[in-house]
């Protein structure tokens, strides 16, 4: 009996009936389709691939998103906010069995990928790649593409792929939906070798499905679609259970005016204030009068001129009550906050430089002259940059080398140069730019 991982690789003249078939695939559906050995489910996919008149001999197009484009879309995206999920269940583990992992959306382009730095190099061979569409439309029988058409996991093994570039592959993935309506977010897929079709890797991609769907509902608890009027009409019959608070954030990552977040409240804070957040969130241990007042300005006798803004930031708190207060002698900040700049730190740490450089909104406070927040702003951006160029792979380098940050920078741009292969059609790209910068720095 045959196998149902049996599956004979197409010959050459078979090969040369595909790209026939892709134009006139109506009268040779069937040709494809009596392959032995080859279960029903994906017969079923290359008749969908043969009508939607993929060539299985080509890859697909280049992604037609700018790198803007690209950072937009997955900005604007439902599951960028579920990121961390997957990379504790599924990329920290990836770089160790020598997997890919990529996040797609609801339509199969691919928005997020990681994994082994090797193995993501030769998928570009392929065009898989971060703003690819990778639905059956485009490049025909794919674990992600056929799992959005059947809206189920599967998985696809070696030459079940329609393209003929994908055979040397195997691979699974596993929709995501709205927890809420059920409708369709995107998908996760797990790329390699055979390891990628391991009867147990299915279970995994399922249950980190699961946890990021979780998430996403527990992230939307306290905000009902009507604005909360039904909670206010409901509230004397049925009080809400008690929440456990969230930790207090603080935003100032490319932006000059910092942005707290606490239980649940938001409140816009003046530059100078959040140069005094930003100073007091990093330095959790503390800090006195005279050794905040030196890092927020370098003049003497700050220290009166600190006290009296001290007591301004404090009025400015005043909205947010006892949920965030300041201590005095040192002063320190009583609740527990999570600075963004910090957690930027915290993902390169754990090898996440991914989802690292998408937390990345700019520089700490850009415009900000204390000496304490340009230091702050200086070990961030050394730190990100130095990972970039150590760990990162092409694409991710290149993601970053295309922020503002990095755009001149032309250490970024040659190790871009060093990493794409040879016959990348990005390289044109990259030479172009570091000539572009000689032209314009002379």
């Amino acid at each position: 009996m045959t196998s149902p991982w049996t599956v004979r690789a197409p010959g050459e003249s078979e090969r040369e009936s595909f790209a026939l078939l892709a134009r006139a695939h109506e009268a040779a559906v069937s040709d494809r389709a009596t392959l032995t050995g080859v279960r029903k489910l994906v017969q079923e996919s290359w008749q969908r691939s043969l009508s939607h008149r993929v060539d299985p001999s080509l890859a697909g197009a280049e992604p037609e998103l700018t790198a803007e484009q690209l950072r937009d879309l997955r900005r604007r995206h439902p599951l960028a906010s579920v990121l961390p999920v997957v990379h504790n269940l599924l990329i920290r583990h990836a770089f160790e069995a020598g997997l890919i992992v990529a996040v797609g959306d609801e339509s199969g382009r691919l928005l997020w990928i990681d994994g082994d730095h090797v193995l993501r190099q030769k998928a570009e061979s392929m065009l898989f790649v971060e703003g690819a569409d990778w639905s059956e439309r485009r490049v025909g029988t794919s674990a992600p593409g056929t799992a959005l058409a059947l809206n189920h996991g599967i998985q696809i093994q070696r030459a079940e792929h329609f393209n003929q570039l994908a055979h040397p592959w195997s691979c699974t993935a596993v929709p995501i939906h709205d927890p809420d309506s059920g409708a369709l977010l995107g998908v996760i897929d797990i790329t390699g070798g055979d390891d990628a079709v391991a009867p147990q890797t299915l279970p995994l991609v399922e249950a980190a499905v699961a946890a990021v769907e979780a998430e996403l509902r527990i992230q939307r608890l306290g905000l009902p679609p009507d604005g909360g009027a039904t909670a206010r009409f409901q509230v004397a019959l049925t009080p809400p259970p008690p929440r456990k608070a969230a930790p207090a954030g603080l935003q100032v990552l490319g932006r000059d005016h910092g942005q707290l977040e606490v239980g649940g409240a938001n409140l816009e804070v003046s530059p100078r204030h959040a140069e005094m957040l930003t100073l007091l969130a990093w330095h959790r241990e503390g800090l006195s009068a005279e050794r905040l007042a030196l890092l927020l300005s370098d003049q003497a006798g700050g220290v009166d001129t600190l006290r009296a803004e001290m007591v301004r930031l404090r009025k400015a708190l005043d909205p947010l009550g006892r949920a965030f207060t300041i201590s005095s002698r040192p002063y320190r900040l009583d609740a527990s906050i999570e600075l963004d700049a910090q957690r930027v730190l915290a993902f390169l740490e754990r090898g996440a430089h991914r989802v690292a450089l998408g937390a990345y909104r700019g520089p700490v406070l850009p415009s900000s002259t204390a000496p304490g927040v340009a230091a702050i702003r200086a070990e961030v951006s050394a730190r990100l940059r130095e990972a970039m160029l150590s760990d990162a792979s092409a694409e991710l380098l290149l993601e970053y080398a295309r922020t503002e940050e990095a755009t001149y920078d032309t250490e970024v741009w040659r190790a871009c140069l060093e990493l794409l292969p040879a016959r990348s059609p990005k390289r044109a790209t990259v030479v172009a730019r570091l000539k572009r910068i000689d032209a314009e720095l002379g």
